[in-house]
């Protein structure tokens, strides 16, 4: 493939980039300019999207629990790409259903990856984002949930690790201030394939009918993250909370 992006052009770290919001936001990322590192753990997914990008991006296939896995990564990002300007912090699970003890399995993952795995991904390409600062700015965006402000019965696990994405997001923001900005996205029910992962039969039911009938979509999202990056470095947007127009 023979990359069509200037050896200037900024880029971009996306986790879980192989479906919904992260390959959306690959999308809208290159159709800015950017060039996207595209991580995820289904490298055929990914390698997909990059040679369809044709600019420059790159596969890297990782897991945001590992974090051997995610050193190599920011390596790779380092060598082909010289380094990343902004982190989207994307890759998450939605585990809903009652608390209960056989569920406990379905709770440690969702720590692992939407909260340990966010964290574990900035420390890591933390480095990189200081260094490229001081030329024109870097920026992380945290993809949290409206579960990060309101708790309904059977998502408590789910919304405990928004709620500590938020918690922290708003720590690293003002420890990070004024050379990388910190962005904390907050979405309502989009129209992705969260809720395929669901091991409880009644509760997957019902959230698939409900995301069945989304009329937000990954690609609304994506363009928020866009814009917010979009922005003068003199202007940060610290938090966006979006949701379908008849959501309550």
């Amino acid at each position: 493939m023979t990359s069509t992006a200037s050896t200037t052009a900024r880029v971009a770290v996306v986790t879980g980039a192989s479906s919904g919001i992260g390959e959306a936001t690959a999308r809208a990322l290159a159709a800015d300019g950017y060039r996207v590192a595209l991580l995820a753990r289904r490298a055929d997914r990914i390698k997909a999207l990059a040679e369809d990008l044709d600019n420059g991006s790159i596969a890297i296939t990782a897991d945001v629990t590992d974090r051997d896995s995610l050193v190599a990564a920011a390596q790779r990002v380092a060598d082909d790409l010289g380094g990343a300007d902004v982190l989207v912090n994307n890759a998450g699970v939605m585990l809903l259903g009652p608390f209960a003890a056989d569920q406990r399995a379905d709770y440690r993952h969702m720590v692992e990856v939407n909260l340990l795995g966010a964290i574990t991904a900035t420390e890591v390409f933390l480095d990189q984002l200081k260094a490229r600062a001081g030329e024109r700015g870097t920026d992380i965006i945290n993809i949290s949930s409206v579960a990060g402000r309101t708790a309904r019965a059977g998502n408590g696990v789910y919304a405990a690790t928004k709620w500590g994405v938020n918690g922290w997001s708003e720590s690293l923001r003002q420890e990070l201030l004024p050379d990388v900005r910190v962005t904390l996205v907050e979405p309502g029910v989009v129209a992705t394939e969260l809720p395929d992962h669901i091991t409880h039969g009644e509760t997957r039911k019902g959230v698939q009918e409900l995301y069945d009938h989304a009329e937000v979509t990954a690609a609304d999202v994506a363009e928020v993250i866009a814009f917010a990056l979009s922005r003068p470095r003199h202007l940060a947007i610290n938090e966006i909370l979006l949701r379908p127009a008849g959501q309550a």
